[in-house]
């Protein structure tokens, strides 16, 4: 079985079953989806064996380790804020073994701790346990494993479903894969789970089909939208009739603010399906504890975050464990409950964010522009209403020049739609972030845009003339 045909019986995989209820695929599934980059990458001959260093009475002449009794970072305090109670605040001190370890060479996958309680959150959050087929590494940022993934498994040419509009840093990567991007249309409830099933269905029977999607689900980044559970279950459903893998990226899970109980994850959601492993899921810490820390991670099948490990070994080795031990060190403090409390906390935050600068926009913008309320995320996705009642169709519907000239001239600073369109062309939207600006600045940015948009319905209204 090649990927992107026709799955037919789940059985022609072999699942295997779980101990428990559900199956999973085996790790030779994978081996079709791998790239001929994942293929060709080879064991670091040194971190290959570094597991190897923990055997009992072994005595390891391995690796070239600094003796640690050298560095001069004696103690690190660490001061944090209570979950429960912002006000107080108490300090974490990383010394010790615990030192030790954050100022050391650690294993390529991440920090054993710190996998082990993201294994444990994972159970918490979406309900998959360890044991299931897949597993965790640690990556620089979500960006950093992202990457590393799309690498482990597009070849040059290959077709890759992407949602559009899409994150532009992702957008940005797809050049230097040499990929053919498959656009697939998304609206306030997601991806449009009939365009992308009239895709598939009209594939040319002489190409092979996509291997992978590609999808924000909560809070995208740019258009602000959350999946709805119907349309996740629609994509799920043809990920396994069209034998595709999704790469579910979710920095903005845990910011969801929406009246509606959160949608389950694209990971929590396959455990419905007669087997699972056709999930990719990336997780983040920049948006709920710090962005400077780069702390991300990536759980999936063990066979391709393998992959993902033989790049990393060949690249930056390892995420710094310094980092690693401090973001551990604070969620062994906190256990899961407080966490959860915190990521509570945030998500509340963001949404008097989002409540304050819509109120500016009705405001400034009713009538100027046309959105939909986020429930998660911290971007408004609104369009221009570039033409005045009395002037239809006198100005192009596109946000480039007003944004890029016209609004930076004055004072206001925004991304216009195209920079999120993976193919490029007009649209008359704008991205707009919500997350540092205090209401006054927001009130201000606003009216400023708002003095843009009538100069432009004011030409356009000449032009008439």
């Amino acid at each position: 079985m090649t990927p992107g045909g026709s799955t037919g019986d789940s059985n022609r995989h072999d699942s295997r079953s779980h101990p428990g209820t559900l199956k999973f695929l085996p790790e030779e599934f994978y081996e079709p989806f791998l790239s001929q980059s994942a293929k060709e990458k080879k064991p670091s001959p040194i971190r290959g064996l570094l597991h190897l260093e923990s055997r009992p009475n072994v005595i390891s002449l391995l690796a070239g380790k600094p003796n640690p009794t050298l560095f001069p970072i004696t103690n690190v305090d660490i001061s944090v804020k209570s979950p429960t109670d912002p006000s107080k605040e108490s300090v974490l001190q990383i010394s010790g073994s615990d030192l030790d370890e954050a100022l050391q060479y650690g294993p390529t996958a991440g920090h054993p701790g710190l996998l082990k309680w993201l294994t444990g959150l994972q159970e918490h959050a979406h309900g998959r346990k360890a044991g299931e087929g897949w597993r965790i590494n640690v990556g620089s940022g979500s960006q950093d494993v992202l990457y590393k993934a799309f690498v482990a498994l597009v070849n040059d040419g290959d077709p890759v479903l992407i949602e559009s509009p899409a994150y532009a840093g992702f957008i940005s990567v797809l050049p230097t894969l040499h990929s053919e991007v498959i656009e697939v249309p998304t609206d306030a409830n997601g991806i449009k789970a009939s365009s992308l099933r009239e895709i598939l269905d009209n594939w040319p029977s002489s190409k092979p089909k996509p291997k992978i999607l590609y999808t924000v689900p909560y809070g995208c980044n740019p258009t602000g939208m959350t999946a709805t559970v119907e349309r996740r279950r629609e994509v799920l459903a043809l990920a396994k009739e069209h034998n595709f893998l999704i790469l579910e990226d979710d920095p903005y899970y845990y910011l969801y603010y929406g009246a509606m109980p959160r949608p389950p994850s694209y990971f929590t959601l396959e455990t419905e399906l007669s087997e699972v492993g056709r999930v990719l899921r990336f997780d983040s810490f920049s948006k709920i504890i710090s962005s400077g820390i780069r702390i991300g991670f990536v759980s999936g099948p063990t066979k391709i975050l393998d992959a993902v490990n033989l790049h990393t070994e060949t690249s930056n080795l390892q995420v710094s464990s310094l980092t690693q031990v401090m973001t551990y060190t604070l969620l062994r403090s906190w256990g899961y409950d407080a966490f959860i409390t915190h990521t509570e906390a945030v998500s509340e935050f963001y949404r008097k964010k989002c409540d304050v600068f819509e109120q500016a926009m009705v405001r400034q913008l009713g009538g100027l522009t046309s959105w939909t309320t986020p429930v998660s995320g911290m971007f408004f996705w609104f369009k221009l209403l570039l033409n005045s009642p009395d002037s239809p169709n006198a100005v192009t519907e596109d946000s480039e020049t007003i944004i890029r000239t016209k609004a930076l001239e004055n004072g206001v600073l925004a991304l216009p739609g195209t920079v999120f369109l993976p193919g490029g062309g007009k649209t008359a939207y704008v991205r707009a972030s919500f997350s540092l600006l205090e209401a006054e600045g927001v009130e201000e940015a606003l009216r400023r845009l708002k003095e843009v948009i009538l100069e432009a319905r004011a030409v356009s209204t000449c032009n008439k003339d």
